[in-house]
């Protein structure tokens, strides 16, 4: 009987399948070995960046980014650029370094607010935002507009203040004055200290 283990092309197709059979594991160990090195090598970039007090990540001219909410326009948002600070474990943020717009909607779109600002931090955590310089808030539906260096809104409850001057203007007041908390709308406006008058209308 002819003994096939001593044949020589059966032994050549036994080291190729053998020698295939090698490849692949190899192969195999080194895709498991570069995903492990992307893995750590990814974690290294964020904590290098982190100990740089570099982003994550930027995006330029983000303009606008639509938010919705049951299928209706919420919100609209404006900015030339958005840095990414999430590796911060404890207090991860989102920066606006030169400024937003924001345009929120209520009331099926009858209603809505303008918030502008030169420079905004946004914590995304605790929703709250802080906007410096030049920040402007502005009611489209009864015409009231504030005017401040710097304020604080807290997402959660839709509440702005601060403890900088301020200018809120209506068609039948002016009002200047340090220190004021309000709702985003500028409804429920308590003020610290305020001085004001009343604005004729000539018409």
């Amino acid at each position: 009987m002819l003994d096939w283990r001593n044949c020589k092309s059966f032994k050549k197709i036994e080291m190729n399948f053998s020698t295939h059979k090698i490849l692949k594991n190899i192969a195999a160990i080194s895709l498991v070995a570069m995903f492990f090195s992307c893995t750590n090598n990814s974690n290294e970039v964020r904590n290098l960046l982190l100990t740089k007090n570099q982003p994550v990540s930027t995006a330029i001219g983000v303009n606008p980014y639509i938010y919705k909410d049951s299928g209706r326009v919420s919100s609209k948002f404006i900015t030339p650029l958005m840095e990414d600070f999430s590796n911060r474990v404890e207090h991860p943020y989102k920066r606006f370094p030169k400024g937003i717009v924001l345009v929120s909607y209520s009331n099926n779109g009858l209603d809505s607010i303008t918030i502008k600002g030169d420079f905004c931090l946004s914590y995304t955590k605790t929703l709250i935002s802080e906007l410096k310089g030049n920040v402007e808030i502005f009611n489209h539906t009864d015409q009231s507009r504030l005017v401040t260096a710097q304020l604080f809104w807290d997402q959660n409850t839709d509440y702005l203040f601060s403890e900088k001057k301020f200018t809120l203007t209506s068609p039948d007041n002016l009002i200047h004055g340090i220190g004021f908390e309000s709702k985003k709308d500028l409804s429920k406006f308590l003020a610290k200290q305020t001085s004001s008058q009343h604005l004729l209308n000539e018409n």
